[in-house]
């Protein structure tokens, strides 16, 4: 876990990877969970009895934007900024899922810093951020995400 006292002290670590991050599980219940706050109830993220027969490996999928969604969450076992008011996601440049995460799965981060921008009142953090899905040789997500971090 990198700690750093200030925003712009992450400034310090351009370049750097990050993790990789403690693993969490992506279960039936988050999926669902995110099935019924987005109203996306495709069957191979929902069915679990279709999934059953008819998904490679026999098990539903977690959505893309529920792997997404997970970056604050395994961001924070990362790094840590002590003396800061506030953080916000600014957005992304880039998305891409690259590969599935089933239902049982285990997901850890790692991030590179790739620019700290100063702002008015902080700074902007861009990192890419790799999803690792546990014994997959390929990543869940790679994507370029912008936080903003204020004093």
């Amino acid at each position: 876990m990198l700690i750093v006292p200030t925003p712009a002290a992450m400034a310090e670590h351009l370049g750097e990877t990050l993790g990789p991050g403690e693993w969490i599980t992506v279960d039936q219940k988050m999926i669902d969970a995110f099935a019924d706050a987005t109203g996306d109830h495709q069957w191979i993220h929902v069915d679990v009895e279709r999934a059953k027969r008819e998904m490679l490996g026999g098990r539903t999928i977690a959505h893309g934007y529920l792997t997404l969604s997970l970056l604050p969450r395994l961001n924070a076992t990362l790094y840590r900024i002590e003396k800061r008011s506030r953080g916000v996601n600014y957005g992304s440049n880039k998305v891409r899922f690259t590969g599935p995460v089933p239902s049982g799965s285990r997901v850890r981060l790692r991030q590179k810093v790739l620019a700290v921008d100063p702002i008015q009142g902080g700074v902007r953090i861009t990192m890419e951020s790799t999803v690792e899905v546990e014994g997959s040789d390929r990543p869940a997500l790679v994507a370029e995400t912008l936080s903003q971090v204020y004093d």
